[in-house]
């Protein structure tokens, strides 16, 4: 029934400056704005800006400017590395120079950090929220044997609420094997 995701929304301090450190620091597209002094879907007075970006391959990235709703914040409940927007880029080499871009314009960067399958960056953009930036460096099969696993070592994780040991080699115990012929290709 789902064909994609048309848009994934968050709300922004300031329109104009999301926009430009988007578009400026992550290369994305700046597609249209639409404004309203009224929400259309409750028909309450209340402006806002939104704004969309083109995150790649279809995946759009809006924003929605609220001048007249209180000073956003965050979830204090919960930790700030858990509610991240994560972007996938080419190559090492792409991640490794969006992080020198990223550290020129005066970001903070932390990573690259190795996830076994994946390396990341992290970083804040101007609204506080958190950005990962990711590389693929899953070997072959790797992929393949987390969705083999993944029911298994989310019923484990139901039960017990300790970190499965399905895949082993995704904590550094053991080596990466594959389990079929195919998946050693």
């Amino acid at each position: 029934m789902i064909k994609r995701i048309h848009h994934v929304a968050y709300r922004c301090r300031d329109a104009k400056e999301t926009v430009e450190f988007y578009r400026d620091l992550l290369d994305m597209n700046f597609q249209l704005a639409i404004a309203e002094d009224k929400v259309p879907s409750t028909g309450e007075p209340d402006p806002y800006m939104h704004v969309f970006l083109d995150a790649g391959m279809g995946n759009v990235l809006a924003f929605f400017e609220l001048p007249n709703s209180p000073e956003m914040g965050r979830d204090e409940k919960t930790p700030e590395w858990v509610q991240h927007i994560a972007f996938e880029v080419e190559s090492m080499d792409d991640l490794l120079a969006a992080k020198a871009r990223l550290e020129a314009a005066g970001i903070d960067v932390l990573g690259p950090t190795d996830h076994t399958i994946f390396k990341s960056i992290y970083f804040f953009d101007p609204n506080g929220h958190r950005i990962e930036l990711a590389a693929d460096t899953a070997k072959p099969g790797m992929h393949s044997e987390l969705k083999r696993v993944a029911g298994d070592m989310l019923e484990e994780w139901s039960r017990t609420k300790k970190a499965p040991r399905h895949a082993a080699w995704m904590h550094g115990e053991g080596e990466f094997k594959p389990n079929t012929e195919e998946d050693s290709q």
